[in-house]
């Protein structure tokens, strides 16, 4: 048996991560409920008598397959996770790897401008003109960095205000707000 979701459609899981679902998947089957037979499985392990049984009993059933359920659904979205942090993992080092070949990319196009530009005058003055375009460069990000960090807010405004308006509904909830 395999599990699939619409964003694992195309990718391979990893051996372990696949080992993992089928454990969970397993444990699902076993318990009787990937085919909706929960009540079946509680009647049998609670050693029901053949009358009605009563509402304690009947909750406590409820109560415990609810609790077998959530916690093999918790184990199985931990072996999803697990899988998804690798492939997380695998990206970050690529985009980081992509990273150096731009960083790469860039000093040497600073080179190749410098020796360039010593065609035509000193190299040492070639050297700073390329020094000061990229001081240039880099100051102009600097200052639009700068200015868009001061359109940013920390304070997640809209959470605090719904949380006033809770707090002024819960003093008053017979008054509207607003």
């Amino acid at each position: 048996m395999t599990l699939t979701t619409a964003r694992g459609a195309g990718t391979a899981p990893s051996p372990a991560a696949e080992r993992d679902r089928e454990d969970v998947l397993g444990d699902l089957e076993k318990a009787g409920l990937e085919k909706g037979g929960a009540t079946e499985h509680t009647a049998r392990s609670h050693g029901e008598s053949g009358g009605e049984p009563s509402m304690g009993e009947l909750v406590s059933r409820v109560t415990d397959d609810f609790s077998r359920l959530l916690s093999q659904q918790v184990e199985l979205a931990k072996a999803e996770l697990k899988e998804e942090g690798v492939k997380a993992g695998k990206v970050a080092g690529m985009f980081g790897g992509a990273a150096f070949a731009g960083y790469m990319v860039a000093v040497f196009l600073s080179l190749t401008a410098v020796f360039a530009l010593a065609n035509a005058i000193d190299p040492a003055w070639a050297a700073l003109i390329v020094t000061v375009l990229w001081a240039v460069a880099g100051g102009v990000l600097a200052l639009m960095g700068r200015a868009r960090s001061r359109e940013m807010s920390p304070a997640p405004e809209q959470t605090i205000e719904t949380l006033k308006e809770d707090a002024e509904w819960a003093r008053h909830p017979t008054h509207p707000t607003g």
